[in-house]
């Protein structure tokens, strides 16, 4: 028997409650969503760049539709509750941060994420006072479903160029104030900003590994206060990396190495019948 999305909904919700720090795994296919429950994640979440990437795109370039098509793929693989990379609700008013959240809810996601990041270079971030609205628009909507839907608020200043802590601070208190659930600010230098932030907010802190050098260890990351891991692109990229060496193997060396070093995996084990 499958796994309501309301049942979904409340396991992602009890999760942020739980005590210590948990992973919430970034998959990118049905496979590797299978790959992942199979090991025992208890969550599962989308990427935007990795479903640009899917469609031979640069992140930032999906509509709406084709994001959640690509969400759908993953809630459909495994029985886990998921949660949606939803940029900045593929709008720049309130009112498409508060569409994307109720279509959101509509394809099966229990959670999802909006950012204060515009698109635009010129202006890379949007100004508080229109963020908030956004934010809240996006709450109004998670609350008119009729189940728990997480969502999750993006400060994206240091992974826009904008090195400001406590511009950052004051936006994840803000968009706490609105109502978010969880928040979340990308590109953090140190651990020291990582307990700053997670000291200054009072609901739970989402923090994502996958920059070099910026990745610290589940354990380093639970001392600092961080409630929740993702993993943004990095399985991802991992997979890609292999396959580009492999291909370059057989480009340079016409050699099927390869073949030999991959895993033996029958993945028709972790789909569904």
């Amino acid at each position: 028997m499958s796994v309501s999305q309301s049942e979904k909904a409340s396991a992602f919700a009890v999760l942020h409650e739980e005590p210590g720090t948990f992973v919430i795994a970034n998959a990118f296919d049905g496979c590797s969503a299978g790959m992942l429950a199979s090991l025992g994640f208890r969550a599962l979440a989308t990427s935007s760049s990795v479903q640009a990437a899917l469609l031979g795109r640069k992140d930032g370039s999906t509509t709406r539709e084709e994001a959640l098509a690509h969400a759908t793929q993953i809630v459909d693989a495994t029985d886990l509750p998921v949660s949606a990379d939803l940029e900045k609700g593929f709008g720049d008013a309130p009112e498409d941060a508060a569409t994307t959240i109720r279509e959101a809810g509509a394809s099966g996601l229990v959670g999802g994420s909006i950012e204060d990041a515009t698109g635009d270079p010129a202006t890379p971030i949007y100004d508080m006072d229109h963020a908030v609205r956004r934010m809240e628009a996006a709450v109004a909507a998670a609350r008119s479903l009729p189940f728990k839907f997480t969502l999750t608020a993006r400060s994206e200043n240091f992974v826009r160029g904008i090195h400001d802590l406590d511009d950052t601070i004051m936006r994840l208190q803000a968009f706490e104030a609105a109502g978010a659930d969880v928040l979340m600010a990308p590109g953090l230098p140190d651990l020291e900003a990582v307990q700053q932030v997670c000291a200054s907010l009072t609901k739970p802190f989402n923090f994502m590994v996958g920059i070099p050098g910026k990745s610290f260890s589940e354990a380093d990351l639970a001392s600092a206060g961080v409630k929740r891991i993702s993993l943004a692109t990095s399985l991802y990229r991992s997979a890609m990396t292999a396959t580009l060496e492999a291909a370059r193997e057989i480009k340079d060396n016409g050699t099927f190495g390869y073949v030999d070093r991959s895993a033996t995996v029958d993945l028709n084990a972790f789909l569904k019948d």
